[in-house]
C-alpha cells in the first residue's frame, strides 16, 4: 500500500539547496520509501523526508505502509523500492543470509546511506493492571507489533531465550496502543524512536506505565541479539513518564539498493544530513542524524553517493565499507 507523503513540515529551518544540478537522466520518475506502520516512526520519517526530496530535488515521492526493517530489507534488496529504512539487526541477518523472508539467500544490493537514531524497545501497560516488570507478562495478552518486523522479531527472541509464553497478537503502532487502551490486550511491547507517536497518545490518554528492563533483561538481549546496547529512555519523554526507563536499543540506517543511480543517492544523503534542524522538526530522533554516527555501521558497504559525501566533509570510509 502506498500513501503519499502528505506530512505538513513546520517552517523555519531553511534547507540546504544542491548546489550544482546533478545529471539526471539516469533518476527514477518517481521514488517510493519502505517505512513501517502508522503512528510508528519510520512513517513520520519517511514522511517528512519525502516531502523534502519533493521540494528540493523536484523528485516525486511517496511511502510505503509496510512491516517494518525486517521487510525493508528485503524490498530494498530486491529492488521493490530504492529506499528504506532498518534497523542494523534485521540487516545484518539478511546479508548473511538468515532472513525469515530470504531463508538462505544473502543480500548482495543493500547500501547503507546515512545513520537516523537508536531504536529502544518499549513495553507499556495501563498502570491499574497490576504488571510492575517483564516477567509479569507470562501468560498475558501481548501486543508486539507488526508481525516479523522488529518489534516482533526482537520481543520474541527475548520471551523465548527466557521461557516466557505469551499470548501474542501483531498489529500496528496505532492499533496496539488503541487495542491497550481500549482493553484488549495487558501491555503492547514495540520497537521504534523516541517519542513514538502512538506511544504519546496513548500516555495522553490513559494512565499507562511503562515498563523497565532490569540487569537481567539487559543482559538476556544483548545476549541473544549482539547488535542490541544498553539505552536508557528518558523520564519526560511521555506524559505521566517521570523517571528514566531502563532499556536496549539498535541503530538505524537509511539503506538504498545498489541501483540508486549515484547521484541521487548522494543528494539524499546530503539534503539529510546538512538540513539537521528540518529533521528534527519531523520527528526529535533526528537529534543523532549526524554525519559522524556513521560509525554505527560496521558491515554494510555504504553506496558510492554516500561516500561521496561523507569524503566531501572530510570523513574516510573504511574500504570494506565500500
Amino acid at each position: 500500500m502506498k500513501l503519499t507523503a502528505i506530512a505538513s513540515i513546520l517552517a523555519g529551518a531553511a534547507l540546504t539547496l544542491p548546489a550544482v544540478a546533478q545529471d539526471r537522466t539516469d533518476w527514477p520518475s518517481s521514488l517510493s520509501i519502505s517505512t513501517g506502520s502508522q503512528g510508528g516512526a519510520y512513517f513520520v520519517w519517511g514522511s517528512g523526508l519525502a516531502t523534502m526530496i519533493g521540494e528540493t530535488l523536484d523528485l516525486g515521492t511517496s511511502v510505503e505502509v509496510t512491516g517494518g526493517p525486517v521487510q525493508n530489507v528485503v524490498l530494498v534488496e530486491v529492488g521493490e523500492t530504492l529506499l528504506g529504512f532498518t534497523t542494523m539487526g534485521p540487516a545484518q541477518e539478511v546479508m548473511a543470509g538468515e532472513s525469515e523472508l530470504m531463508p538462505g539467500m544473502e543480500a548482495a544490493n543493500l547500501r547503507a546511506l546515512f545513520p537516523m537514531y537508536q531504536t529502544p524497545l518499549q513495553a507499556v501497560v495501563l498502570a491499574d493492571s497490576g504488571i510492575s516488570s517483564i516477567e509479569d507478562l507470562e501468560g498475558r495478552r501481548v501486543n508486539m507489533g507488526p508481525a516479523s518486523g522488529t518489534s516482533a522479531t526482537y520481543w520474541q527472541r527475548y520471551f523465548d531465550s527466557a521461557g516466557m509464553e505469551i499470548n501474542a497478537s501483531f498489529a500496528g503502532a496505532s492499533d496496539g496502543a488503541g487495542q491497550l487502551g481500549d482493553g484488549l490486550i495487558d501491555a503492547f511491547v514495540y520497537a521504534a524512536g523516541l517519542p513514538t507517536g502512538a506511544f504519546s497518545q496513548l500516555a495522553i490518554e490513559n494512565d499507562v506505565t511503562f515498563l523497565p528492563l532490569s540487569d537481567e533483561n539487559i543482559s538476556a538481549f544483548t545476549s541473544a541479539v549482539p547488535t542490541m546496547q544498553r539505552f536508557t529512555i528518558p523520564a519526560g519523554t511521555y506524559n505521566g513518564q517521570d523517571v528514566d526507563v531502563p532499556s536496549v536499543a539498535m541503530w538505524n540506517f537509511a539503506i538504498a539498493n545498489a541501483a540508486m543511480p549515484e547521484s541521487l543517492a548522494y543528494e539524499i544523503t546530503k539534503l539529510v544530513l546538512e538540513n539537521n534542524p528540518r529533521m528534527r522538526q519531523i520527528h526529535a530522533s533526528a537529534v543523532e542524524t549526524l554525519s559522524e554516527n556513521w560509525e554505527k555501521n560496521t558491515f554494510m558497504p555504504f553506496h558510492p553517493g554516500a561516500v561521496r559525501y561523507f569524503e566531501e566533509i572530510g570523513i574516510t570510509i573504511p574500504a570494506e565499507l565500500r
